[in-house]
């Protein structure tokens, strides 16, 4: 589990491609003082496990589904991505939930300041459009942001200096893919809902006496 809170920028120091898979190597300093192997770390909010490590690199797999469904594949040497390690349980949720799996990409259409903040619209599918609410929480390439306006197929966040200054948003164009993770909570929800109306045996006549 993380929080959307990116601890760090990384840089991609080498790609192995596989068939379908793909290896990673990550140049790193923070996330190198407490990691071993099998951690679980968000690479652009995707949740990958480190299978190596140096003093100054880690190496994490890639998954060929992983590779399908993000935008994993245009890394190239010399890239940067964001940073986070699995949250400890002695941490803090400074974000929101956010587990690592993201659902899809969206694509950058419109980035504009509007004095210290910057704006930035992004197209997403109908199906992710229908987990994000104003004002609720979404992970963009694993940054905790707030919605700030959503339609069908669009969704708008603000960024404030510093998550643009220390984060790879901030050196995102238009026309670029982001990863998208829309919230876990609401992603319950709504399935949940949409399995009742469905003439689900679970109705909510059946939550509540079981203290739902």
């Amino acid at each position: 589990m993380f929080t959307g809170i990116v601890e760090e920028i990384g840089i991609v120091t080498a790609i192995k491609n596989g068939l379908k898979s793909m290896q990673l190597t990550l140049e790193s300093r923070k996330i190198l003082e407490d990691i071993h192997l099998g951690d679980s770390i968000a690479v652009n909010g995707i949740c990958l496990t480190v299978v190596e490590y140096s003093t100054t690199t880690f190496t994490v797999d890639v998954m060929p589904e992983t590779v399908k469904s993000t935008n994993i594949q245009s890394l190239q040497i010399g890239h940067r991505v964001n940073l986070e390690r699995a949250m400890p349980s002695t941490g803090r949720f400074g974000g929101h939930f956010v587990s690592g799996h993201v659902d899809g990409t969206g694509v950058i259409l419109q980035k504009r300041k509007v004095e210290n903040a910057v704006y930035i619209d992004i197209g997403i599918s109908e199906e992710m459009s229908q987990y994000c609410m104003l004002k609720g929480s979404v992970a963009i390439d694993g940054i905790s942001l707030t919605i700030f306006d959503v339609q069908p197929t669009k969704l708008t966040v603000s960024l404030i200096p510093h998550t643009f200054n220390e984060t790879i948003l901030g050196d995102k164009k238009e026309r670029e893919l982001v990863n998208i993770e829309t919230d876990l909570l609401s992603k319950y929800v709504v399935n949940h809902l949409n399995r009742i109306q469905k003439g689900s045996s679970i109705t909510m006549d059946f939550l509540k006496l079981n203290g739902f």
